[in-house]
C-alpha cells in the first residue's frame, strides 16, 4: 500500500499496479491474456455486475479504466475523496471474486480480436509488432502486449486457461494500492485491511527466459508506400535500474542528441528537411530491451544518408562526449519537467506506478531521479559505447520498395 497526502480537496485517485504483463506470458499458444484480463474484470461479479458496477461509479463521481503493459496490468480510478471507501469495496470485489460465464468470456476474446485487427491495420504497429519479433529471440519481450494473432484467434478456446491465469496472478503478492490525494494513511490501512485483509495469496512463481546476446545486426521490412519512409534504429539496451548510472545517462545522451534542440534536428529538418520527424529514447522495462530511435523521412531516397548521419552523431557522442554545459542544462530539464508534471493526484499516482511496475517499490523514483545529477560526461559517452553497436542493431524500414535497402 502506497498513499500520497495531496492537496486537493475533495478528490482521491486510487489505483492498483498488477505486476503482470505480457512478459509472464511464458506458454506457447497462449499469449495474450495479461491484456485480455484488462477487459474482463470489467465483466462484474456476484456482488457487482457490469451494470451495478457502472452505477456505483457514477455515484462516486469517478472515472475508472485500465491498460496493460509489458511489465503490468494497471487500474485506475479517481473521483470524489469521501467515496473512497466504496473504491476500496468496489476493487476488492472484483480483484477475488470476479465472475464471468463462457459465454462472456467468447465475448471478450472477440472483442480482443477486434481490437488486435484494428490496431494492426496501422503501418507503424505492424513494424512495431515485428520488429519485437526479430530483435527477440527467447525472452517474452518477443511478443506485444496484444499477443500474437494466432494465439488471439484460439482465444475463445481457452477458458479453462484463463482461470488459471486469473488464479495464478491476480494475488495479492503481485499487487499494490496506491492512493492519493484528499486523504490520509491512516484511512488508506484501515480500509485496505478491511477490504483485502482475508485476500489469499498465491503460490505461483514465473521464470522469464532469459535472452542470449544478440552477435549481429538484424532487420525489418515492411513494404508499404501508403505511408511517409520510414526508419528505426533499435538497440539492444538495460533493465530498469534505479542503482546504476546507465539508464539515467541514456535518458540524458537521447535528450540531447535526439531532442528538437539538437545538432541532428537541426541540421537534417531544419536545414536540409530530409526528415520529418526525429526522436529517440530507452524502454523503462524489468528485463534488458531497447533503446529505439524513430525516423521519419521525406524522401525514401535519403535513407542511408540519415542512418549514417545518426550513427555519425552516436559516434562523436563515443570519442568526444557532450558539451559539459549542455549537459547541465539538459539534467536541469529533465528534472524540474518532471516535478512540474506531477500536479494532480492522478499524475502523481500515475507517475509511482510507473516505478512500482518495475521494482516494486515507490522509493525508486528518488533513487532514480537523485541519480540524474550525478551523470557525468564520461557515463554520458560509457553508455554510448556500451550499447551502441552494430551486433545490438536491428533495423526497422516502412517504405514502397521491395527490400528495406539500408545497411
Amino acid at each position: 500500500m502506497v498513499t500520497v497526502p495531496f492537496d486537493s480537496p475533495g478528490i482521491a485517485a486510487f489505483y492498483i499496479v498488477v505486476r503482470v504483463g505480457s512478459r509472464n506470458e511464458i506458454e506457447d499458444g497462449v499469449t495474450g491474456f495479461a491484456h485480455f484480463f484488462e477487459h474482463m474484470m470489467f465483466r462484474g461479479t456476484d456482488k457487482y455486475p457490469k451494470r451495478e458496477y457502472q452505477a456505483a461509479l457514477k455515484s462516486i463521481g469517478a472515472s475508472a479504466n485500465a491498460n496493460t503493459s509489458q511489465d503490468r496490468t494497471e487500474y485506475h480510478m479517481t473521483g470524489n475523496a469521501d467515496k473512497l471507501e466504496l473504491m476500496f469495496e468496489l476493487e476488492a470485489d472484483r480483484f477475488q471474486n470476479l465472475n464471468y460465464s463462457v459465454h462472456d468470456f467468447k465475448t471478450e476474446a472477440g472483442a480482443v480480436k477486434g481490437e488486435y485487427t484494428k490496431n494492426f491495420a496501422s503501418p507503424y504497429q505492424q513494424m512495431f509488432e515485428g520488429v519485437k519479433n526479430v530483435a527477440f529471440d527467447k525472452h517474452t519481450y518477443k511478443h506485444t502486449t496484444m499477443g500474437f494473432f494466432d494465439d488471439i484467434v484460439d482465444m475463445p478456446n481457452q477458458y479453462d486457461y484463463s482461470i488459471e491465469f486469473f488464479n495464478r496472478y491476480y494475488r495479492p503478492e503481485y499487487c499494490t494500492i496506491v492512493v492519493v490525494g484528499d486523504v490520509t494513511h491512516e484511512q488508506v490501512v484501515d480500509l485496505s485491511k478491511k477490504y483485502f485483509g482475508d485476500w489469499e495469496r498465491g503460490n505461483y512463481t514465473v521464470e522469464i527466459p532469459v535472452e542470449p546476446k544478440q552477435t549481429e545486426t538484424r532487420f525489418f521490412h515492411l513494404q508499404n508506400g501508403s505511408i511517409p519512409p520510414f526508419l528505426g534504429l533499435n538497440y539492444k539496451g538495460p533493465a530498469f535500474n534505479d542503482k546504476e548510472i546507465d539508464m539515467p545517462a541514456l535518458d540524458v545522451l537521447s535528450s540531447i542528441v535526439f531532442s528538437q534542440t539538437g545538432d541532428l534536428y537541426k541540421k537534417l529538418v531544419l536545414e536540409e528537411r530530409k526528415l520529418r520527424f526525429i526522436g529517440g529514447g530507452a524502454f523503462d522495462s524489468r528485463d534488458p530491451n531497447m533503446f529505439s530511435i524513430q525516423i521519419s523521412l521525406v524522401n525514401v531516397e535519403d535513407m542511408q544518408y540519415v542512418k549514417d548521419e545518426i550513427v555519425k552523431a552516436i559516434e562523436k557522442v563515443k570519442a568526444e562526449g557532450v558539451d559539459e554545459e549542455t549537459l547541465k542544462r539538459t539534467k536541469s530539464n529533465l528534472k524540474y519537467s518532471y516535478a512540474m508534471g506531477i500536479d494532480t493526484p492522478d499524475a502523481i499516482a500515475n507517475s509511482l506506478s510507473h516505478y512500482i511496475q518495475l521494482t516494486g517499490d515507490p522509493e525508486s523514483l528518488n533513487r532514480l531521479h537523485a541519480l540524474y545529477d550525478e551523470v557525468t560526461v564520461e557515463d554520458v559517452k560509457m553508455v554510448a559505447n556500451k550499447y551502441f553497436v552494430e551486433t545490438g542493431l536491428t533495423i526497422a524500414t516502412i517504405s514502397g520498395l521491395e527490400v528495406g535497402g539500408v545497411k
